[in-house]
Formats: structure tokens, C-alpha cells, sequence
């Protein structure tokens, strides 16, 4: 009886230690996919940024030629 107590408290402690290796294995998938995350986010506001950028300039553009286009008239 004493000898089956031992075997199963063994088979616990190992399914211990596994629920442990993979605890850390998650955590760590966790923090570089956070990383990853703000990495594209980072990315995302500067393409953003340049496009609303680029719209300002061609929105001066069509401003100018429509003024170009009326000055013909």
C-alpha cells in the first residue's frame, strides 16, 4: 500500500513539474508576443502617421490645380 502511495505521489510530482515547464514556456511565449504586439503597433501609427501626411500634401495639390484651373477660365 505504502509502496502505491509513493508511485502515485511520483506520478503527481512529475505531472508537477511538467505543469511547471509549461507555465514558464507560456509566460515566456507570452512577453514576446506583448513584444510583437507593440512592435506593430509602433509600426501601424507611423504608416498611419505617413499616410495622413501624404493626404495633407495631395489635398494641397488638388487645391492648387483647382486654382491653377479656375485663374485659365
Amino acid at each position: 500500500m505504502i509502496e502505491e502511495i509513493k508511485g502515485i505521489e511520483k506520478g503527481f510530482m512529475q505531472t508537477l513539474r511538467n505543469l511547471r515547464e509549461k507555465i514558464e514556456k507560456l509566460e515566456t511565449e507570452k512577453t514576446d508576443l506583448l513584444a510583437e504586439i507593440e512592435k506593430l503597433r509602433k509600426a501601424g501609427e507611423e504608416k498611419a502617421s505617413a499616410l495622413e501626411e501624404e493626404i495633407a500634401t495631395l489635398r494641397e495639390e488638388v487645391k492648387s490645380l483647382k486654382e491653377l484651373l479656375g485663374s485659365l477660365e
